[in-house]
C-alpha cells in the first residue's frame, strides 16, 4: 500500500466521521432543547422526567413499526431488518444494554430537569474519563501520558465548573450528581453498543428497535417509582401544544438514537463521547444566547478547559490512529 492510498483512506475516514457527526450534532442539540421545554417549562408545569422518556421511546418504537410495515408492502423502496423481539436469545443478548440505555437516558433527563442547558454541558463532560476507565478495566486498553494529562484538564474544567455555578447560586448538588450517573452510564452503553452491534448484523435500526421496546417495559415501573402518575392525573392533556412538542421530541429521539449508534459505528466509543462533549460546549453558548444568561469569565473559562481537554484528547487518539494505520503490515 502505498502513501498515497493511504492518504486517500485516511481522508475519505475523515469525510465520513465529520459527516456523521455533524448530523449528530444537529440532532442532539435540538433534542436536548426540545426536551428542557417539556421537562422545566413554565407552560406545561409537568413534573414527569420518566414520562417523558417514555413517551419518545414508544414514538420510536412506533416508527420502527411503521417500517416494518412499508418493508413488507415496498420491499425494493423501504429497507429493515427481520425483528424477533421476543425470542429468548434477543433478550438475553440485548437486555444488559437495554438497561444501560434506560440509565443513560433517564439521569440524563432528570439532569436537564434540575440544571439549565448552559451548565448542562459541564455535569456531563466527565463521560471522557468513565470511558477511560471502563476501557481500561474491561478492554485492558491503556493511553498515553498526553491522553492522561488532557482527561486531568476535563476533570479541572469540570470542578471548576461546578464552584462558579455555586457561586452564581444556581448549583443543583442532585442535578450534577445524575449528571455525572448519567456519563457513567453512557461510558459503559458505548461501550457494550460496540460488543452488541455484530449479534444484531451491525443493524442500527434494528438495535434502536430493541432497545427502545425494552425501555418502554422498563420505563413503566420507574414511572411508578418516581410517583409521576400524580402529576400526569393533574396534567392537561388536552394541550395540543404539549403533544406536538412530545412528538418533535419522539421522532428526534429516534433520530439522536440512530445518530448515536451510527457514531459508535463509524468511529469509536471514546470518539462518540468527546464528540458529546465539544457539542455540549457549541450547545452551551447557543443556550445562554437563546436564554439570555449571563455568566463569569470563570464560568466560561471551565467550559474552555473541558474543551480543550477533550479535543486534545481527540487530536492524541486521531494520531494514534494514523500511526497504527501507516505501519507496515506483517509478512
Amino acid at each position: 500500500m502505498t502513501r498515497i492510498d493511504i492518504n486517500k483512506i485516511l481522508f475519505f475516514q475523515y469525510l465520513t466521521v465529520v459527516a456523521v457527526v455533524s448530523f449528530y450534532w444537529v440532532v442532539s442539540v435540538t433534542t436536548v432543547f426540545v426536551n428542557r421545554t417539556l421537562l422545566n417549562s413554565v407552560q406545561f408545569n409537568l413534573n414527569a422526567p420518566f414520562f417523558v422518556t417514555w413517551t419518545q421511546c414508544v414514538i420510536t418504537v412506533l416508527i420502527c413499526l411503521g417500517l416494518m410495515i412499508a418493508n413488507k408492502l415496498y420491499p425494493k423502496t423501504v429497507s429493515f431488518p427481520k425483528a424477533k423481539p421476543f425470542q429468548v436469545k434477543t433478550i438475553k443478548d440485548l437486555l444488559p444494554l437495554s438497561i444501560l440505555f434506560v440509565a443513560t437516558i433517564g439521569f440524563n433527563n432528570l439532569c436537564l430537569s434540575l440544571v439549565g442547558v448552559p451548565f448542562y454541558f459541564v455535569s456531563r463532560s466527565l463521560t471522557t474519563i468513565f470511558n477511560v476507565i471502563f476501557t481500561y478495566l474491561l478492554l485492558k486498553q491503556t493511553v498515553s501520558r498526553n491522553c492522561i494529562l488532557a482527561c486531568a484538564a476535563i476533570i479541572l474544567g469540570f470542578f471548576l465548573g461546578v464552584t462558579q455555578e455555586n457561586v452564581l447560586g444556581t448549583l443543583s448538588i442532585k442535578g450534577v450528581f445524575f449528571g455525572v450517573l448519567s456519563s457513567l452510564s453512557l461510558s459503559l452503553y458505548s461501550i457494550h453498543t460496540k460488543k452488541v452491534l455484530p449479534k444484531v448484523e451491525n443493524h442500527i435500526l434494528l438495535l434502536s428497535f430493541y432497545n427502545n421496546l425494552y425501555s418502554s417495559f422498563i420505563f413503566l415501573p420507574l414511572i411508578y417509582a418516581n410517583d409521576e402518575f400524580h402529576s400526569l392525573k393533574d396534567f392537561n392533556f388536552s394541550d395540543l401544544s404539549f403533544w406536538i412538542l412530545t412528538c418533535v421530541g419522539g421522532v428526534f429521539g429516534f433520530l439522536i438514537g440512530f445518530a448515536s449508534t451510527l457514531q459508535i459505528q463509524v468511529t469509536s466509543p471514546l470518539t462518540h463521547n468527546i464528540s458529546g462533549t465539544a457539542k455540549s460546549c457549541a450547545q452551551t453558548v447557543i443556550a445562554t444566547y437563546w436564554y439570555n444568561e449571563s455568566k463569569s469569565l470563570l464560568w466560561w473559562t471551565s467550559n474552555f478547559i473541558v474543551l480543550g481537554g477533550s479535543a486534545a484528547y481527540a487530536r492524541f487518539k486521531q494520531l494514534e490512529m494514523a500511526m497504527k494505520l501507516k505501519q507496515p503490515l506483517p509478512m
